[in-house]
C-alpha cells in the first residue's frame, strides 16, 4: 500500500483547522487537513438550536471575511457561523479532506516526521497540528447513578425543550450554555433549578459599546494567564435575543429557581453547597470592577460615550438566595432531567508521542510542543485570554505558521548544505 507524504498535517477542520491552513498557505507549507465529519462539525450538531455567537459579528471572526448580509452588531446563529467557516474554506481554497478519521499519530524510527494512520490510509507527515480544539470530551459528574430515573445529558447533546422529559428541569453549571440552556427553559414553561457556582459576569453592554470592545481596549484579551483562583471561573454571558447582561437576580424574578454549587446525591436527595450568595456576590464584584475601569478609560481619553447611571443599579437578593435550598428532593420537585453544563476535557488518545503531562494537558509553549513537530491550536489561555474565541485562534494559527515555515527553512538550509559538502 502507498503511503502519502506531505509537511504538515493538520487534524481537524474546525475554525482552528482552518486558520492554520490559511498561514500555512500563505507561508507556502505544503499541508492537508482531516476532518472526521463536515466542516465546522461541531457548531452544528454538538450545539443546541436556537445558540447564537456570544460576541458579536464585527468581533468574532476572521480578518479577512466579513459575515455575509448580517449587521456588524448582530450575534450570529449557530449555523451562520459554520456556513461561515465552510465559505471561509472555500476562499482559501484549503486543502480539507472530510469523513477522514485520524487514528493513530507516532513518531517513524531512525527518520523525522510521524506516521498517522487513518480511516483511509496511512500519511507520513514531518509536523502534526491537532486543532482539535477545547470541547472533545464532555465532562459529566458522576454525582447520580444511570438507575435514578432521571434523564442526565450534557449541555452538549441538549437541542431544545420538546426534547426533554415532561417536568422541572435541573441545569447544572452557570457559564454561557448552563444559563443560556436554563433560560430557555423557563421561556418555555418549564421549571428550572440552576446550580450556579462561581462566575465572572460581565456586561453584556455598556455605555454603547460590547463588553467585547471593552475587553479589547482594557487590555484583557491580551493577558497571558488567568488570574490567581480564577483558572476554572466561567464566564456568564449570552448573545441570545440580541444580548443581554446575564443577571442571576432578574432570572429568578422571572421564575428561575437559583441554588448553591451541586454537590452530593443520595436516596433521591440532591445536596447543594451553602454558597449561592457568595457566588452571586462575586460575579457582582466582576461586574462592577468592569464598570469601574471602562469609566476610568473614557475619563482618561476623552470619548464621548453617555454615561449609564442604571448599570449599577442592583436590586435586592430574591428569596431563593436570602434562603437557599440546601437539599432538594428530585422526585417531590417534580424534576425529571438534568443537563450538565460542567464543560468538556480533552481526549489525545490517538497521539501517541510525548507531549502530555498532568491530567493529560498538552506540554507547549504557545502551542509549540515539546515533541519536536507537533503542534496544538485551539487551546483556552494558548497564548493569551483570547485563544479560544473565534478571532484569538487565528492569531495563534499564525504563530505555529510562522515557528513551521521557519524550522522548514533551517531543514532546506541544511539539505543544500549537505549537497554542497558532498559535491566538493
Amino acid at each position: 500500500m502507498s503511503v502519502e507524504k506531505i509537511n504538515t498535517l493538520v487534524v481537524g477542520a474546525g475554525q482552528a483547522g482552518v486558520a492554520m491552513s490559511e498561514h500555512l498557505s500563505k507561508s507556502d507549507v505544503p499541508h492537508l487537513v482531516l476532518e472526521r465529519n463536515r466542516i465546522a462539525e461541531r457548531w452544528r450538531s454538538e450545539r443546541w438550536d436556537s445558540l447564537a455567537a456570544n460576541g458579536p459579528a464585527w468581533h468574532d471572526r476572521f480578518p479577512g471575511m466579513e459575515f455575509p448580509d448580517t449587521d456588524p452588531d448582530a450575534f450570529v446563529s449557530k449555523e451562520d457561523v459554520a456556513d461561515y467557516f465552510v465559505a471561509y474554506a472555500d476562499m482559501i481554497s484549503a486543502p480539507i479532506r472530510t469523513g477522514v478519521d485520524v487514528e493513530k499519530v507516532q513518531r517513524l524510527v531512525g527518520c523525522p516526521g510521524f506516521r498517522v494512520e487513518t480511516s483511509e490510509g496511512v500519511i507520513e507527515a514531518a509536523n502534526v497540528v491537532a486543532a482539535t480544539g477545547a470541547f472533545q470530551h464532555p465532562v459529566m459528574p458522576s454525582i447520580v447513578p444511570s438507575d435514578a430515573g432521571l434523564m442526565q445529558i450534557h449541555s452538549s447533546a441538549y437541542r431544545n425543550p420538546d426534547r426533554l422529559p415532561k417536568g422541572a428541569v435541573l441545569v447544572v453549571g452557570s457559564g454561557s450554555s448552563g444559563v443560556q440552556i436554563a433560560d430557555e427553559l423557563v421561556r418555555a414553561g418549564r421549571t428550572v433549578y440552576l446550580s450556579v457556582g462561581p462566575h465572572d459576569r460581565p456586561p453584556r453592554a455598556y455605555r454603547e459599546r460590547d463588553f467585547c470592545w471593552w475587553l479589547g481596549v482594557l487590555g484583557k484579551w491580551d493577558a497571558q494567564a488567568p488570574a490567581p483562583d480564577t483558572e476554572h471561573v466561567t464566564i456568564a454571558v449570552s448573545g441570545a435575543r440580541g444580548g443581554q447582561t446575564i443577571d442571576f437576580r432578574r432570572l429568578a424574578a422571572q421564575g428561575m429557581k437559583l441554588v448553591g454549587r451541586t454537590e452530593v446525591y443520595k436516596d433521591g436527595v440532591m445536596n447543594f453547597a451553602p454558597d449561592l450568595g457568595r457566588n452571586i456576590a462575586r460575579g457582582d464584584a466582576n461586574y462592577m470592577s468592569l464598570l469601574d475601569e471602562a469609566d476610568a478609560y473614557v475619563a482618561r481619553n476623552g470619548l464621548d460615550l453617555p454615561e449609564e447611571p442604571n448599570a449599577r443599579k442592583i436590586e435586592p437578593d430574591p428569596q431563593c438566595v436570602t434562603d437557599p435550598i440546601l437539599d432538594l428532593n428530585l422526585a417531590k420537585a417534580g424534576v425529571a432531567s438534568i443537563i450538565w453544563a460542567t464543560g468538556f476535557s480533552f481526549d489525545y488518545s490517538w497521539l501517541k508521542v510525548d507531549v502530555f503531562g498532568e491530567k493529560g494537558k498538552p506540554k507547549h509553549q504557545r502551542g509549540v510542543s515539546s515533541e519536536p513537530g507537533i503542534y496544538f491550536l485551539g487551546l483556552p489561555w494558548q497564548s493569551r485570554r483570547g485563544s479560544s474565541f473565534i478571532w484569538g485562534v487565528w492569531h495563534d494559527a499564525k504563530h505555529l505558521a510562522d515557528h513551521i515555515s521557519t524550522q522548514r527553512k533551517y531543514l532546506t538550509y541544511h539539505a543544500s548544505a549537505k549537497r554542497q559538502t558532498q559535491a566538493a
